[in-house]
């Protein structure tokens, strides 16, 4: 009888141990397939979840290879906080790792960071981190980190190239008539005087109705050239719209602003090919001294008298602002 019920008694258990080991399986599966959902949703977005062992400085990554977002094989890029470090931009390292040192030190709630790390290839990838400490030891002393690290790579191009768009011409990449209003807005100081240029070209309209738009746009952009190659290094040009181009310089010297406008007339004073044309255009420039106090506006409508001025003179000149005019 004893024998028997040892016999259905172990029986039992083998059954139950069978059972809980298919639950178990199962829950597993489950968990599996969860996982599975998680992180392909993650990598789908470029997110990468990591927890860090702060002591040791190693780190775990769940759902993606350590360094595979900046191009590196495992053998190549070690799970470490040191290396992670190392692939930071230079103008961010310093304050990137100051923001992480600050949460482990508990001076700031969580470690938060939008920068930039360095490809393999020699591009950079734009990286959004945040973290948190999740475990601490007896005596307070942080253990374990756990945060994401999401690559906005493309969004940071395109708000970039959306910046790039709002402040700059299109055509000539030149500034546009909001970003000159604005540098000379912010140069402006007590005593400090500069010069602006405002330069139409003569004949273009002739020569983009007889030749075509796409003929027009390389003349801007010739012209757009030439600004840019005889304005030197400490100008700021842009392109207001259709041929209206202006330069901003830090010089108030009428003699070093007149050889500048004559080295300009002098590029287009005979006819050159462009495209396989024959092209004569001319330049009307107008330059007004401005100094602190005037506005962009103000300083333009000067400048823009002055050229009349070269325009009712025969064209393809330079002249001053005169306050008579």
């Amino acid at each position: 009888m004893a024998s028997d019920t040892a016999a259905e008694l172990i029986a039992q258990l083998q059954a139950e141990i069978a059972q809980l080991k298919s639950e178990n399986a199962h829950l597993a599966a489950l968990n599996y397939r969860a996982e599975e959902k998680l992180f392909a949703a993650l990598d789908g977005n470029g997110l990468c979840l990591w927890e860090q062992h702060i002591p040791s400085g190693n780190l775990t990554i769940f759902n993606m290879r350590w360094g595979e977002m900046l191009g590196f094989s495992p053998e190549e890029f070690a799970a470490h906080v040191d290396i992670w470090k190392s692939k930071l931009h230079p103008e961010d390292k310093e304050w990137v790792i100051k923001a992480f040192e600050d949460h482990v030190n508990g001076q700031a709630d969580y470690y938060q960071a939008v920068h930039r790390m360095l490809h393999k290839d020699g591009s950079i990838t734009w990286v959004s981190d945040r973290g948190r400490i999740v475990e601490r030891l007896a005596d307070g002393t942080p253990l374990r980190m756990m945060g994401s690290h999401i690559d906005i790579t493309q969004e940071k191009r395109y708000e970039i190239d959306l910046a790039r768009l709002a402040h700059s011409d299109p055509l000539t990449n030149l500034m546009n008539r909001q970003a000159i209003a604005k540098v000379f807005d912010e140069s402006s100081q007590p005593g400090i005087h500069g010069a602006l240029f405002f330069i139409d070209l003569d004949g273009f309209k002739a020569l983009n109705d007889r030749h075509g738009h796409k003929f027009g746009d390389s003349l801007l952009m010739h012209v757009a050239h030439t600004l840019v190659s005889h304005a030197g290094e400490f100008a700021q040009i842009a392109r207001l719209g259709g041929d209206e181009f202006v330069i901003l310089l830090p010089s108030f010297d009428r003699e070093s602003l007149g050889a500048l406008a004559q080295s300009l007339l002098d590029v287009y004073r005979d006819k050159f090919l462009l495209e396989g044309c024959e092209v004569e255009v001319g330049l009307s420039i107008g330059i007004d001294i401005f100094g602190y106090g005037d506005s962009f506006a103000e300083s333009c409508d000067r400048a823009d008298a002055a050229m009349y001025r070269v325009k009712h003179q025969g064209k393809h000149g330079y002249c001053f602002y005169q306050s008579s005019e």
